[in-house]
């Protein structure tokens, strides 16, 4: 039987954990999730496990990225699942601490990211999700003091906003994306997938599918307006009701209208009945990353 994994929930006793580490000349890397964890999160897990000697977990569903109508009360926390699912990674410590430590009485600090943060594509449909990401990550990463954190590129536009909160703010920290987890249909792995039907799951690759489409036919030179249109036509097609599709500079998010305009990543997010999902892929040379 493996031994059970330390879960710490005070700062005080994350630190000291921290400074055994550290005095052992230690490197560490940090895997922030909001538990739920899947076969995406462990991949992360796993990527972290080869650049670091020693890995942290934090669990924690942070209320402050969730607007008024979202699914906050009801996002799933089956943290005991969680734990045994981490049992066997090989990871050194689970960080989940509760909402009174993360925001304790009095909390007023907001932090408001702005560059890739205001590109147009989530923050267009949640205006608030991003202060909220960047807070909490902010405190997680100036909490566990990682010399790496690893995220998924499924969130796309989330990396590259933290990639510049931790540029910009000179932390110590080397941001690094893992490329996405998908099912066999290509279904891009999410805790939010259990929230489908069985026919909505049926439907759900279709997105996936029309974003390797539309990546081929620019990748061959097709004008990317034109793609857009009929990849989000045949997304609307299939049952969801479209977002976005957009081709973005994949390093700012920056719009393009070319091939020319540098590498290329098409993002999209639609919904099926109630659940959201989004997904991306890279153009050309940049497909290896999706």
């Amino acid at each position: 039987m493996a031994p059970r994994l330390p879960v710490l929930r005070t700062v005080p006793a994350l630190r000291r954990a921290i400074t055994r580490f550290r005095t052992a000349g230690e490197k560490i890397a940090l895997v922030p999730t909001m538990g739920a964890l899947h076969e995406g999160h462990l991949s992360l897990v796993r990527l972290a496990r080869r650049r670091a000697h020693r890995v942290i977990v934090s669990i924690f569903v942070n209320p402050a990225q969730f607007a008024p109508h979202e699914d906050f009360a009801t996002y799933p926390r089956p943290f005991d699942a969680d734990l045994a699912a981490l049992a066997g990674t090989g990871i050194d410590l689970v960080w989940a601490p509760g909402g009174d430590v993360m925001y304790p009485p009095g909390f007023a600090t907001r932090i408001v990211p702005e560059g890739p943060a205001q590109a147009g594509l989530e923050d267009a449909f949640r205006p608030h999700f991003f202060a909220g990401v960047a807070v909490v990550v902010g405190k997680l990463l100036i909490q566990c003091t990682p010399d790496i954190a690893v995220f998924g590129e499924k969130d796309y536009q989330q990396l590259k906003v933290i990639t510049r909160l931790a540029k910009d703010l000179d932390l110590p920290v080397q941001i690094v994306g893992a490329p996405i987890r998908r099912d066999k249909d290509g279904l891009a792995l999410s805790s939010r997938n259990a929230y489908l039907s069985a026919e909505q799951r049926r439907i759900a690759p279709t997105l996936y599918h029309a974003l390797k489409d539309c990546a081929e036919r620019i990748a061959r030179g097709e004008l990317i307006a034109r793609v857009l249109d009929e990849g989000g036509a045949a997304i609307e097609r299939a049952g969801f009701a479209l977002d976005y599709l957009e081709a973005r500079h994949a390093d700012t998010l920056a719009k393009i209208e070319s091939v020319k305009d540098g590498p290329i990543r098409l993002l999209a997010a639609a919904r099926l009945g109630k659940t959201r999902l989004i997904d991306n892929v890279g153009v050309g040379a940049s497909r290896s990353a999706s």
